[in-house]
């Protein structure tokens, strides 16, 4: 418009006060999964110790609710097969022990081969069965298959009292050994993890592992004779040993036999054992920890 003046108006400065700096443009930062083999991460499941603490207590509570006998069922089971076992392989086959009656002999290898078979297939189904737990919520996926073999300590530790009383009545006194089983469960606890872990693993991918899993603890019972057969009709061959050396419950499970009755306990084959359960357990885990990242898709 004519008339109109263009001005400069020259804005004094203010000493003391600084102008703002320019605005920096945020950083970008992608949260993405990690994928691959990856380690046990053992400071996180620490942090979700409770969680894993009430998925234990979950599991017993589901196991037993609405049940007509309720938690003895954990001393009827032992004890149920143990007379089975006593009447078809003692009375029929004619297996006995020399030193102790043959139904304390037979629920000491009983007692811990139930609590590797119940933590592995709690372990083997955990992942499947909690399926709206996994779609929702972060958490460690390891705490489902480690909580399935507490659950499965909680019965055992239940069933050692049916096994104390049965010694009891049978007067066989327990040695000084049976503080030796602590560290015989713990290895017993890593075959029943490692194991299940690996089959929970699968399991999602594969729901045939579901149908496989009783019909392989009915098959692995038969094939570890320490639950049920005296050493000495074990050793008749050696391909017989050596096939016995490579299943590893057959090391663990007359382990705790020997620590209980106070018998010698054969190291070699305990070691041995161990070794073997270990590398399982490392195994097991790591090819867990590798696929966990798409059970929430798969599942």
């Amino acid at each position: 418009m004519k008339g109109l003046m263009e001005t400069q108006v020259e804005i004094p400065h203010l000493h003391g006060v600084d102008s703002p700096p320019a605005r920096a443009e945020p950083a970008e930062s992608a949260i993405l999964p990690p994928c691959g083999w990856q380690a046990i991460n053992v400071r996180e499941l620490w942090q979700f110790r409770e969680l894993i603490y009430f998925l234990v207590w979950r599991d017993v509570k589901v196991r037993y609710k609405q049940t007509l006998l309720g938690v003895a069922w954990t001393v009827l089971q032992p004890a149920m097969m143990m007379v089975v076992f006593t009447l078809f392989f003692n009375r029929a086959a004619g297996f006995k022990d020399d030193e102790v009656a043959y139904p304390v002999f037979v629920l000491c290898g009983l007692l811990p081969w139930t609590f590797f078979s119940a933590g592995l297939v709690g372990a083997g189904n955990s992942v499947v069965g909690s399926e709206r737990l996994i779609t929702k919520v972060y958490f460690p996926r390891l705490a489902m298959p480690f909580a399935a073999v507490g659950s499965a300590l909680f019965d055992f530790v239940l069933a050692f009292g049916l096994l104390l009383v049965v010694m009891l009545v049978y007067q066989v006194p327990p040695s000084w050994s049976v503080l030796l089983t602590p560290i015989i469960l713990i290895a017993l606890a890593l075959a029943a993890a490692g194991f299940g872990t690996l089959l929970a693993a699968l399991n999602v991918a594969y729901r045939d592992v579901r149908y496989v899993i009783p019909f392989l603890v009915q098959l692995w019972i038969f094939a570890t004779p320490a639950v049920y057969m005296p050493v000495a009709a074990t050793s008749t061959t050696d391909w017989l040993d050596t096939l016995l050396a490579v299943n590893p419950l057959n090391g663990l499970v007359g382990a705790f036999r020997s620590a209980v009755l106070g018998r010698e306990i054969d190291w070699a084959a305990f070691v041995m054992s161990s070794v073997g359960v270990t590398v399982v357990f490392l195994v097991g885990c790591l090819y867990f920890r590798r696929v966990e990242d798409s059970f929430a898709d798969s599942i």
